[in-house]
């Protein structure tokens, strides 16, 4: 069996690959696929092949496919009018390279969500419903690393801020979320289902409090209207269309629309999801290292 990871120059794509030499998949039937090969030698290097992708190329899409029984997309990271055809083009090699499973990453409650972040994840999973392709949505709930990578921030300004009120968001650490997918892949009978990937839900006032307890310093959460905290973001820096985008993400927090019922991603790990305090903890011990 041969398995592709497209997106494996990215973080979780890279994740997914050593996660299933982890779980002793010979490295010669893994096939780590990216735009730009060169980030990929030291993989190479293991026995991982090596494969050129870009979801707007169809040449390169096919290509890549050739030999492969199981695919796992990683949804593109373009937002908005490219990303929909460049996953298109995935799902359409895909079906006549006539693979056994392609799992798509997908994001928390698809079906129902609201956000902003979702119509693209909605209408590829339209598509592949629609494919005859037999797939699996992983849905990913939100990254930890997009609160812990701000910690340094957090704790110039003493503050957490966003505009999802008291709502709670089923964050995962994106280790976590890799280990899952690579479960899933080497699973069996898992054509037609649905993953609903979350760890420990907390609200912005739980992660302030966390934020706090690890680092020995007062931080509080600053709860802004969702305009206010688009302009703060852009402000600081963010491109305004991505901070109204995570401004309307908070929103879908506050309407609990990142909230994961149920232990998806528990089973797949055969153990508890990393937990926000130890992963904070763990984020705030980093950052002290480095300031050291």
């Amino acid at each position: 069996m041969t398995i592709l990871i497209t997106g494996a120059t990215g973080q979780l794509g890279r994740l997914v690959v050593e996660s299933l030499l982890e779980r002793n998949v010979p490295a010669g039937q893994i096939v780590a696929a990216g735009r730009n090969v060169a980030k990929l030698e030291e993989l190479a290097g293991l026995g991982v092949q090596t494969r050129t992708i870009d979801y707007s190329d169809p040449v390169s899409v096919r290509e890549a496919m050739d030999g492969i029984d199981k695919v796992l997309l990683v949804s593109g990271n373009e937002p908005g009018s490219q990303r929909v055809p460049q996953h298109l083009n995935v799902i359409e090699a895909a079906k006549d390279a006539g693979v056994e499973l392609l799992a798509y990453t997908s994001i928390a409650n698809a079906d129902t969500s609201t956000m902003a972040l979702a119509a693209d994840h909605q209408a590829t999973e339209q598509a592949l419903r629609e494919s005859g392709v037999p797939f699996t949505m992983l849905r990913n709930g939100w990254y930890l690393e997009n609160y812990t990578d701000q910690l340094g921030g957090y704790l110039q300004h003493g503050s957490v801020f966003g505009s999802a009120g008291e709502g709670r968001v089923s964050a995962a650490t994106r280790a976590d979320l890799a280990e899952a997918a690579a479960a899933i892949l080497l699973a069996d009978s898992q054509a037609g289902t649905v993953h609903e990937l979350g760890g420990e839900a907390m609200s912005l006032e739980d992660l302030a409090r966390e934020v706090s307890a690890a680092t020995g310093q007062s931080v509080t959460y600053q709860d802004l209207p969702e305009e206010d905290f688009a302009r703060l973001l852009a402000g600081a820096g963010v491109p305004e269309p991505f901070a109204r985008i995570l401004a309307d993400s908070d929103r879908g927090i506050s309407r609990g629309e990142l909230l994961v019922e149920g232990n998806d991603l528990a089973t797949a790990l055969g153990r508890p999801a990393t937990s926000p305090s130890a992963a904070i903890l763990a984020a705030a011990s980093d950052l002290a290292t480095k300031g050291a």
